[in-house]
């Protein structure tokens, strides 16, 4: 049975203009011990899933429908209580920004000692010593001092340790990284990534890594899956998305990333802008900026379909190339042109 298990899930922001569908059928599993990466462009329904997991949606927003499983338990409809001891104890999440994050009225040692206090049996003594001692496993240096100082005082690189400390005080079992290097310049952020892939090792945890940072998830993740306009239009192995990426969304994602090759030539930048969430098309959400979409991509979104047996796409041109290959037999003489 796998760690987590998400199916089907439907979550909603209802506002004055209307119903903002922002994940719309999100499935998938993530196992101990793996590191599952989230890409996709803003609005593509990342963080919306994280904080679906977590319940801590804002006050405009619902779980509409679908379930969310931890170790079998479900989650969706059980209620605050039971969340409270979900929250900290078997999930944890690294948010994006960390001095938004952080209270600058507070000293970090408060701070973090009232995530141990609240979800753990430690008097303020051990909460201290176990403070301390996930400030030194997170390499801030001189711990002891640092913990009666404040957010301010802190570099962005050293606030963002701080919040990884804080989110595996109490040895959860899936740490959500919400996208924890954004801020951060690229000597950091290599430096951070490099911790949490060295404490995912050593503590066992598994890892959710929501991030439009593609370089971050080749060197981080298992397993990828590529979102957009709330759904999941390509999942599998890192290997499978990095080379042989099976939708066009993820194609355009691979051709805009700059290499050593590109130096001195124009990037390719998937044209056009992100539909409009509360006027969904009928069809494939990426037919009206895909330069191969097709009649029935206008028509009719394309199911998930089996590639292999590390690899799922929603992409019509997968099925085009399968009736063109002899591999797949259509009925009805369905029109793609």
């Amino acid at each position: 049975m796998s760690l987590l298990e998400v199916k089907d899930l439907h979550t909603s922001f209802f506002t004055d203009a209307g119903e903002v569908k922002a994940v719309n059928g999100v499935s998938f599993f993530l196992d101990r011990g793996k590191v599952l990466g989230i890409v996709g462009e803003s609005g593509s329904g990342k963080s919306v899933t994280a904080y679906s997991i977590m319940q801590i949606l804002a006050g405009t927003g619902k779980i509409v429908s679908g379930s969310i499983k931890l170790d079998g338990q479900e989650l969706v409809g059980a209620g605050e209580k039971v969340m409270k001891t979900v929250r900290g104890n078997r999930i944890s999440i690294i948010f994006q920004d960390p001095m938004t994050s952080l209270n600058p009225t507070y000293t970090i040692g408060k701070q973090l000692m009232e995530a141990i206090l609240l979800h753990t049996n430690r008097n303020k003594k051990e909460a201290w010593d176990r403070a301390v001692e996930m400030l030194r496993l997170v390499n801030v240096n001189e711990p002891e001092k640092r913990m009666k100082q404040y957010p301010f005082e802190f570099s962005g690189g050293m606030r963002q340790r701080v919040m990884i400390a804080m989110a595996l005080a109490c040895e959860p079992d899936i740490l959500i990284a919400d996208e924890p290097t954004t801020a951060l310049d690229v000597t950091i952020q290599a430096q951070i990534l490099e911790l949490m892939g060295t404490l995912q090792k050593e503590l066992g945890m598994a890892i959710i890594m929501i991030t439009h940072d593609l370089g971050v998830v080749a060197q981080m993740c298992d397993e990828v899956i590529v979102m957009y306009a709330g759904s999941i239009c390509e999942q599998g192995t890192a290997d499978e998305i990095f080379y042989n990426p099976c939708h066009e969304y993820t194609k355009g994602l691979m051709r805009s990333i700059p290499t050593a090759n590109t130096a001195g030539k124009k990037l390719q930048p998937i044209t056009g802008t992100p539909i409009d969430l509360l006027n969904m098309p009928e069809g494939c959400p990426f037919a009206p900026r895909c330069d191969a979409a097709m009649k029935i991509c206008i028509k009719q979104r394309c199911e998930n379909m089996q590639l292999n047996d590390d690899h799922r796409a929603a992409c019509w041109m997968n099925v085009k190339r399968g009736v063109e290959d002899g591999s797949i037999t259509l009925e009805g003489g369905a029109d793609h042109e």
